[in-house]
């Protein structure tokens, strides 16, 4: 386990004092889905010491670019740090976010100019992106898709008409599974997605972006486990960004999916006040290796509506990378890219 990160028996002894449940309910991850905190109030119910910053974000309601949302396994993380603690700045509503600049927009991406289905996007000449679901399990405050949040929570939309685009599309061969979080969605549904997308011919790789290891660790159950080596090679894009996120429970999560032979990938952006200061970086990418994870890409941040202040210099993110080469074996070592804006490709941070 990461030094310092939240141990399984703390976790317990949070779970008895704020929810009044034992391990049956707390492990379960659709009771941490049932159970998501949306208001102020219940941060406050649960976390002690707020700065005057935390408490001027829970505040402004109507600055929230988008809604306040954590698992109660999330929100353990928060009430274990310090004020303004990283993994704070990353879940807690931030006045900032109501600033609007002109070089940020709601769609940076340029996803919906991109949409050649209901939920598809097609941005790269062999690449498409199927948004699954809108929800997650935690609302990140530097989201990229904070626009289409106001599904948190809701069912998973169809991906059948998607599905159909690319059999008529034999240019396309790999497949990114998004949203949201593909892995809100049940064991059930996943399976029937995972299926139809393996049984186009022309799709060789099919990728899944998840957050759940860091903010639902519960989700990777031995039925998870199943249906993911059932249409294996699936590959698994994780979402950590800070080392406190690596928890005991979130190690276990790691390890139990690489044990069954699914490949991790670990993509974060780069944030100021989250990962950029003096080793940050090296400690998760070094943690995430020994769980079987592989560190692939830091993103500089892309320019989202009203996340002005989560973003870093370009220099100072070269500066960390460079750093990095030498101090610790090349495994570690992320590439730092960034999308271009308006969408169409990734491509390297250069100096």
């Amino acid at each position: 386990m990461a030094d310092g990160a939240m141990t399984k028996r703390e976790e317990r002894a949070f779970a008895r004092r704020v929810w009044g449940v034992g391990e049956r309910e707390w492990g379960d991850w659709r009771w941490q889905l049932a159970n998501r905190v949306w208001t102020a109030e219940g941060v406050r119910r649960a976390v002690g010491d707020l700065s005057e910053r935390e408490q001027k974000g829970l505040r402004a309601r109507e600055k929230w670019r988008m809604p306040l949302c954590l698992t109660p396994y999330g929100l353990s993380l928060v009430a274990r740090e310090p004020p303004d603690g990283a993994v704070r700045r990353m879940l807690l509503p931030d006045a900032r976010e109501g600033r609007k600049r002109k070089d940020e927009w709601a769609d940076s991406l340029g996803e919906e100019a991109h949409a050649v289905a209901p939920g598809l996007v097609r941005a790269y000449p062999h690449k498409a992106l199927l948004l699954a679901t809108a929800d997650c399990a935690c609302a990140c405050r530097y989201c990229t898709r904070a626009r289409t949040s106001g599904a948190f929570g809701r069912a998973p939309g169809g991906w059948e008409a998607a599905v159909e685009w690319l059999r008529g599309c034999p240019d396309i061969h790999d497949v990114l599974v998004s949203g949201g979080d593909p892995l809100t969605m049940d064991d059930g549904r996943l399976d029937a997605l995972l299926g139809a997308l393996k049984g186009v011919p022309h799709v060789d790789f099919v990728r899944i972006g998840t957050k759940t290891p860091a903010s639902l660790p519960q989700r990777a159950t031995r039925g998870l486990v199943r249906v993911l080596r059932k249409w294996r090679p699936v590959w698994l894009s994780t979402h950590f960004s800070h080392p406190a996120e690596l928890t005991e429970r979130a190690e276990e999560a790691c390890r139990r999916l690489a044990d069954a032979g699914i490949p991790l990938m670990n993509q974060c952006p780069l944030l100021r006040g989250v990962n950029d200061g003096n080793g940050v970086l090296e400690a998760l990418c070094e943690r995430l290796l020994r769980v079987g994870v592989k560190p692939y890409y830091l993103h500089s941040a892309d320019r989202v509506s009203g996340t002005g202040h989560f973003r870093v210099a370009k220099a100072r993110g070269l500066e960390i990378v460079s750093a990095m080469h030498g101090r610790t074996t090349g495994y570690a070592v992320p590439l730092f890219m960034e999308d271009a804006p308006g969408g169409g490709r990734k491509r390297p941070v250069k100096g």
